[in-house]
């Protein structure tokens, strides 16, 4: 599969900024960046851990029996 050479970046580009405009591409690309910093910094947290509680209460469902039959 041939990659994407600098003819090609060029024509992406000009599709992009014909439609989402001129202003809006700086604004585009930090909310990319923003995205990808913050993918980055949760890939390098520490997962954490569950909270398991101590006693899990049995639930019982209550029985009604309906008279008015």
């Amino acid at each position: 599969m041939p990659s994407l050479g600098f003819p090609e970046l060029l024509v992406i580009l000009g599709v992009a900024v014909l439609l989402f405009g001129g202003k809006k591409i700086p604004e585009l690309a930090k909310g990319l960046g923003e995205g990808i910093r913050h993918f980055k910094t949760a890939l390098k947290e520490e997962p954490e851990k569950p909270v398991v509680p101590a006693v899990v209460p049995e639930v019982v469902p209550k029985v009604v029996k309906d008279d008015k039959v």
